[in-house]
């Protein structure tokens, strides 16, 4: 007779495995992964993982999932740092990037891949919805307290581009980590120049 699985046990045997999954994602691609290999990787019976996931679709999902909820996590803690809204903001940014160089994987498996109908995992869809917000809400202080002007949500994006796109060269060997942190420093200090600027110049026109 099987014995009976505690909770704890579960969510342990669950989180090995999407660890080992996570790096043969990344090695092989999603489509050069079976459930054999990952079975292989933990060392147990080609059956075991369908104990806890239905599928690999399945299994992929929840290492996004936990991927991105890591993410958040970081991010979220930047934002309640002690400081101004620009301190904060800047915070933020610095999560990001360091989230990236000590996380490489896991970022790949968040920006870099998707899966067909990724809303019908709700873990995935909850930890996309609290990445997103995540990374407008720093804007949202800055734009509350005129530091900036404009969509919190456009802003957010336009500097998630910004950043991603530093990282990815980061990631392809194009500039070094020391590069990489002035780069984005240099680009969040135009971007906020460019957001005052704006306002100053509304200012302007309204006081004429």
């Amino acid at each position: 007779m099987r014995p009976q699985l505690t909770e704890t046990a579960i969510s342990d045997f669950r989180r090995r495995l999407c660890e080992a999954a996570e790096r043969l994602f990344v090695e092989r691609g999603v489509e050069g992964v079976t459930m054999r290999h990952i079975a292989e990787r933990l060392e147990c019976s080609a059956m075991t993982p369908y104990r806890y996931f239905r599928n690999k679709d399945e299994i992929f999902a929840a290492v996004r999932a936990a991927a991105l909820d890591r993410f958040s996590e970081r991010l979220e803690a930047a934002r309640r740092t002690f400081g101004s809204p620009s301190r904060r903001g800047r915070a933020v940014g610095d999560a990001y990037l360091q989230f990236a160089i000590e996380e490489p994987d896991a970022y790949r498996l968040i920006f870099d891949l998707s899966q067909p109908e990724e809303a019908s995992y709700p873990g995935l869809a909850a930890a996309n919805a609290r990445s997103r917000k995540t990374m407008t809400d720093y804007m949202e202080d800055l734009v509350a307290a005129g530091v900036m002007e404009g969509d919190p949500k456009t802003l957010g994006l336009i500097y998630w581009a910004g950043t991603h796109g530093l990282v990815n060269l980061y990631m392809a060997g194009k500039i070094g980590e020391s590069e990489l942190r002035a780069l984005h420093r240099q680009m969040t200090q135009t971007m906020a120049r460019g957001a005052r600027r704006n306002t100053e110049q509304k200012r302007r026109t309204r006081a004429s």
